[in-house]
């Protein structure tokens, strides 16, 4: 499958209820080659309505979190557990995840990333460990697939809670380093 026909698959997907209330499905944005991808929980009302992840308060936080890391959104990609916003931003219902999980996995596979974040409980319980509890996990290093996963707290919780904006910030320092990291290894013979 091609990133165009994934990308149109999903425009039409209809597997779960949310594809009823939507009004735009949520695909993704930024490099679709990045060493870098993020993953959320679904789509809020801002998103809905614009077609693209993290465009709203909690959006505009995460593209501050990156630029102090020395990311832009583009060199970046941003995707979340579902792609249609729930109700009243309720958190998705496992069957939701269940039935956006393998554009997720598609997605996973064609962006291969070497670093993944999750952002939140909801993503990390879907990626990493359906029992994880993201106060537990939240800046730790695992590895999943080739990758480093590195989970931290959504952007939305650090607007409800700023004391948990600096574990956020030594989480994307973490990143940062470990991407350069990477490239450092990239031009050693």
């Amino acid at each position: 499958m091609t990133w165009e026909e994934l990308h149109a698959e999903a425009m039409r997907c209809v597997r779960c209820p949310l594809a009823a209330t939507r009004r735009r499905v949520v695909f993704g944005a930024g490099d679709p080659g990045a060493r870098l991808m993020l993953v959320g929980e679904g789509p809020g009302a801002e998103e809905d309505v614009a077609g693209e992840p993290f465009v709203g308060a909690a959006g505009r936080l995460l593209t501050r979190i990156l630029e102090s890391v020395g990311f832009t959104r583009q060199e970046v990609y941003i995707a979340n557990v579902v792609q249609c916003r729930p109700p009243d931003n309720r958190v998705p219902l496992p069957q939701e995840v269940d039935a956006c999980r393998p554009f997720l996995s598609e997605k996973l596979h064609m962006v291969a990333p070497r670093i993944l974040v999750l952002l939140g409980s909801t993503a990390t319980r879907a990626l990493l460990d359906p029992r994880a509890r993201i106060t537990e996990v939240r800046g730790q290093e695992f590895h999943r697939d080739g990758r480093l996963v590195i989970p931290t707290f959504h952007p939305s919780a650090l607007l409800r809670d700023p004391a948990k904006k600096r574990p956020v910030w030594l989480d994307f320092q973490l990143v940062r380093r470990r991407y350069d990291e990477l490239g450092s290894r990239a031009t050693t013979p």
